[in-house]
């Protein structure tokens, strides 16, 4: 009987250890299964199939880098993006990182939705980047009273392009003398813009929106708003009114061609290279479908100064990067956005001939080592001038105010005193109902 005892006790400890032992057998199991999953990110963004093409480079690399983490990218068509981008973080449908535009990124910022990144920067081994490695002139409305909430992808310069066979043919002296001679003004512009209209072509392609408006201003030593205090200020500026009053005269004067003003179907980078038009303003964004353009010799030269000074700052339009406050993954999301901004992110993006420029240094050679154009160092000397929508882009919707109220003026229905009355009296109004709001 006492063997039988035994026997069963005996069996039923092995029975528990057994159960023991499969139940460790388990957990070990389940746990070496964790840490094999995958974690997944959404990444959304804009832009056209080739501009796709190049984003992916950056995340096919930072996977390869980071075999943990899955970021799937989900295009967003350009025209809506904002108000879907809106909808999600409303409803908690965003993706873990995404785009911001430079003058929508101060309205999510005032949502809570965008993660806080300075910690994150500066503390985390696993950052890829820290702040100090981005051109300060660049963090525009996505740095607020010291915290970051977006890294600059890359960034787009103002200059001027021209088309050096048409100088050339025409007889008239190229921006490039003028630069060289220290007299790159607004009276040389003048002059050129004078000779290519009597020659029937138009002389220089004017567009309405903040990039090249500032650009203007700042060339002639004019300020919009005070850097410290973000209070308008164009209206009492002599400088600055001087500069929109050039602006109005050029177009009276048809050295300018406002864009809004072109026939149906013709843009100006089409009119450029069809030999129609002498100069346009923009970033690098035209310089691929220029290079493309074999029979096409063109090349850059920065944004006319009217100072003493042979360059000003110019206008630089960016996008933002940022990671989603309520993403699941917060870490992993931070850890993308700043792979993506990074050195090696960039590079992967920007190389050759693309449509941007790095918003840090150390791998500016990427580009400059193509020559495309021969004076492709003017777009970073542009860089190092010059600065993001600071203030304007603060306040949701007087970008979209002011450059109704501009439009009125290169269509020729008010003039530069009427158009700098008219945006003080929207500006100033907006940015008090916007403090009084805060």
């Amino acid at each position: 009987m006492k063997k039988t005892k035994l026997a069963f006790l005996f069996l039923a400890l092995m029975l528990v250890m057994v159960s023991i032992l499969q139940g460790c057998s388990d957990s070990s199991s389940t746990s070496s299964n964790a840490s094999d999953e995958k974690v997944n990110l959404t990444f959304s963004t804009w832009g056209n199939p080739g501009e796709i093409k190049v984003i992916q480079k950056a995340v096919d690399g930072f996977m390869k880098e980071n075999p943990d983490i899955k970021v799937k990218l989900v295009p967003i068509p350009n025209d809506g993006y904002v108000q879907k981008l809106q909808t999600q973080l409303q409803g908690s449908q965003a993706p873990d990182v995404f785009y911001i535009g430079d003058g929508d990124i101060s309205k999510i910022i005032e949502t809570g939705k965008l993660a806080p990144l300075s910690e994150y920067m500066n503390n985390n081994s696993e950052s890829y980047v820290k702040p100090e490695e981005f051109a300060e002139g660049l963090w525009g409305a996505a740095r607020k009273d010291g915290e970051i909430y977006g890294l600059a992808v890359d960034c787009n310069p103002m200059l001027m392009y021209y088309n050096k066979k048409l100088f050339s043919e025409l007889g008239i002296k190229s921006p490039q003398e003028y630069f060289d001679a220290g007299e790159w003004n607004f009276k040389a512009v003048e002059e050129v813009t004078s000779q290519l209209r009597d020659a029937g072509k138009y002389g220089f392609i004017v567009d309405n929106w903040w990039g090249p408006t500032f650009s203007w201003i700042w060339a002639n030593g004019g300020e919009i708003y005070n850097k410290e205090t973000g209070e308008f200020v164009l209206d009492q500026n002599e400088k600055g009114i001087e500069a929109m009053k050039f602006l109005d005269r050029m177009i009276d004067e048809k050295n300018f061609t406002y864009t809004g003003s072109l026939p149906k179907g013709q843009g100006a980078e089409a009119m450029f290279m069809s030999g129609q038009v002498g100069m346009v303003g923009a970033g690098r964004w035209f310089t691929p479908l220029f290079h493309e353009n074999k029979g096409l010799e063109w090349d850059y030269i920065p944004w006319p100064s009217n100072t003493e000074n042979k360059t000003e700052p110019v206008g630089i339009p960016t996008a933002y990067m940022a990671a989603n406050n309520d993403s699941e993954h917060k870490e992993e999301a931070m850890k993308f956005v700043t792979y993506y901004t990074s050195k090696i992110g960039q590079e992967l993006r920007l190389a050759g001939i693309g449509n941007a420029i790095p918003s840090i240094g150390g791998i500016d050679e990427a580009i400059t080592e193509s020559k495309v154009p021969e004076h492709v160092q003017y777009i970073f000397d542009a860089r190092e001038h010059g600065f993001a929508n600071a203030i304007q882009s603060t306040i949701p919707g007087l970008d979209k105010e002011v450059n109704d109220i501009i439009d009125l003026m290169y269509l020729g229905k008010d003039n530069a005193e009427t158009t700098v009355e008219k945006v003080a009296t929207k500006a100033k109004e907006m940015i008090e109902e916007h403090k009084s709001d805060n």
